[in-house]
């Protein structure tokens, strides 16, 4: 294994508005692994409907990188910062970026959606999504696991098929109590 690739970790790289996808091509031409998260959107204009790849998360591009050798991601074109705090920047958990692109593969229908702080996290079982994590919620009288990118406090939703369970348990529509087992924050 490349010793430099186990210092590198995930992070959130925000960018001009509009830049998702230029500024991930340039990064990945820099060698980087870069991901964009994106779905299909209907754009409606005076004379005709058109369907879009838009980001998920508008205004950010996830990177993997160390963050001691920063410059050359900063200093690509359409970076704005390294999403961190006082301290730095802020790693984003692996599992994150592997449950979205989970979801990205399942062919499922997402879209973004409001951060939700509260609510138990759950871990879908069984289906194309499991291993998930995620905050199980109903709209619209279907069944929807809602990701949340806790750095950036961010979300996405994707419809759960009737067969997904969460620890075992058949997913319920709000107003029934939630069947899932609590699993706490997970770091």
């Amino acid at each position: 294994m490349d010793l430099d690739r186990m210092h590198e970790c995930w992070f959130a790289i925000q960018v001009k508005p509009r830049h998702e996808f230029a500024t991930a091509r340039l990064l990945r031409s820099k060698g980087y692994e870069e991901f964009v998260p994106s779905y299909r959107s209907r754009r409606q204009w005076t004379d005709r409907v058109k369907v879009i790849d838009a980001p998920l998360f508008t205004g950010y591009v996830f990177c993997r990188f160390n963050a001691e050798i920063r410059w050359p991601v900063i200093s690509t074109e359409g970076v704005i910062r390294v999403v961190g705090n006082s301290q730095g920047p802020e790693a984003i958990p692996d599992y994150e970026i592997e449950s979205i692109r989970k979801i990205m593969v399942s062919g499922l229908d997402l879209l973004p959606c409001d951060y939700l702080k509260t609510g138990d996290r759950a871990r879908i079982a069984v289906g194309p999504l499991a291993g998930v994590e995620g905050k199980l919620t109903g709209i619209r009288n279907r069944r929807q696991l809602i990701l949340s990118i806790d750095l950036l406090q961010r979300s996405v939703v994707v419809d759960v098929d009737q067969c997904c369970t969460i620890n075992g348990i058949p997913v319920q529509l709000p107003g029934a109590e939630y069947g899932a087992q609590a699993l706490g924050r997970v770091c």
